[in-house]
């Protein structure tokens, strides 16, 4: 009899827990680009009609948001621009809250999620926004929708005429770029332009390059762009000193980030990428998937991460309600770990030892989170991890020299 079907009921519901909630790295001691502000006292948005695109992360060290700091301040935005998720954060994946008053400040928040450029810029000219203020913790993945509400925003601007100011944050998963590049074939919201999977940029380089190298073709640069940089940061570092602000509901650490620029592929497939559970994208798997996956995985001796045999009974997503087995992603050192590579690891030894269970999502999803359909060919071709792997390695060369003129931190 399979080990799963000996647990117990209430210990089928318990999700993976990881070795720790730790930085991931030596500490260090950052100062985001909102802090350097709100320790000026916002002056520098002083006589300037301020829309501010943010949510939950934008926060400061001591958890103030930088909306209610602003007002505290005396600096009173024209509006608040709300994301995936909303400004306040309550909405899950793929939803938003509205348009509506908040009722800490008074100040209107208007959705933002799902608009293009030309709603987004009627909304800015609504609230007469002269200056739009971005600041949104960003977690490093192509196919997380903040980046690409940033680029709409900035193509709202650039159309009517705003300045656009961004208050950089660190990159959780650092500063490495990894992965296939987006195909512009299979542009959508979770991937606009041809970017690699991570890309391994701050929210601020990411503002720079979007400028330079896609708003010429895509409707014109910005009349000005400015970005408040962090101090304190490297693109080695992973741990900030700063505390985890949840960027979204399925995100609720840094250990999560750290894999979901590769587990995240699992959206595409039949498998559940954990969501429902406490650990989601760092607990994996499907009914009648068992201990034979995490041994698979474990024989690979991917750097940087132990697999763990589990069992979980998702509370919303797939599989709702039902026992599954899977699954759970230890990171033992997470310089090393590449989130992509193991992800495929992790895709193609399903498919080879789950041959009935595996499989893609009837609308191929996966080509949209991977960028184009050759994941999901090469993979169904036999394809192993290095052949899939280095696939992409001339795309990603490309890219880091793309990128290169636009990087700030070193």
């Amino acid at each position: 009899m399979r080990r799963r079907l000996l647990l117990q009921a209430g210990a089928l519901a318990v999700p993976a827990v990881a070795l720790a909630d730790r930085p991931a790295a030596a500490s260090t001691t950052v100062t985001t680009g909102a802090e350097a502000l709100a320790r000026d006292g916002w002056r520098r948005l002083c006589g300037k009609r301020v829309g501010v695109l943010t949510n939950p992360t934008g926060v400061l060290v001591d958890q103030t948001h930088v909306v209610d700091s602003m007002v505290a301040a005396g600096i009173r935005p024209q509006a608040v621009f709300g994301p995936e998720h909303g400004f306040r954060g309550t909405a899950q994946a793929g939803g938003s809250e509205g348009d509506y008053a908040d009722p800490r400040t008074g100040l209107p928040v208007y959705d933002a999620y799902g608009k293009n450029a030309a709603q987004l810029a009627a909304l800015f000219r609504k609230a007469d926004v002269d200056t739009v203020v971005f600041d949104i913790a960003d977690v490093g993945a192509r196919f997380y929708t903040y980046i690409w509400s940033l680029y709409t925003a900035m193509q709202a601007a650039a159309t009517t005429g705003a300045a656009f100011l961004v208050l950089d944050r660190p990159n959780p998963v650092g500063g490495t770029a990894r992965g296939p590049q987006l195909d512009p074939a299979y542009a959508t919201g979770v991937g606009r332009k041809p970017i690699v999977q991570q890309h391994g940029m701050t929210v601020g380089e990411l503002a720079r390059l979007f400028d330079g190298e896609f708003l010429p073709s895509d409707g014109g640069r910005l009349s000005s762009l400015d970005v408040v940089w962090a101090q304190g940061w490297r693109r080695a570092d992973l741990a900030t000193g700063l505390p985890w602000t949840p960027p979204s509901p399925n995100m609720p650490t840094q250990d999560t980030a750290l894999v979901y620029p590769g587990t995240c592929l699992f959206e595409g497939t039949l498998f559940s990428e954990g969501r429902g559970t406490t650990r989601p994208f760092e607990t994996v798997g499907a009914p009648d998937v068992d201990w034979r996956w995490a041994e698979r995985l474990n024989e690979l001796a991917l750097p940087g991460v132990r697999f763990r045999e589990t069992y979980f009974s998702p509370t919303f997503g797939k599989f709702v309600g039902k026992s599954c087995g899977g699954v759970a992603l230890h990171l033992t050192d997470p310089r090393r770990f590449d989130a992509i590579r193991a992800a495929v690891a992790m895709i193609v030894t399903a498919r080879s030892l789950y041959p009935a269970l595996f499989g893609w999502r009837p609308d191929n999803w996966i080509d949209n989170l991977s960028g184009s359909d050759r994941l999901r060919r090469t993979v169904d071709a036999g394809a192993g991890v290095d052949e899939v792997v280095g696939a992409w390695e001339a795309e990603l060369t490309a890219f880091r020299r793309t990128r290169s003129p636009y990087l700030h931190y070193r």
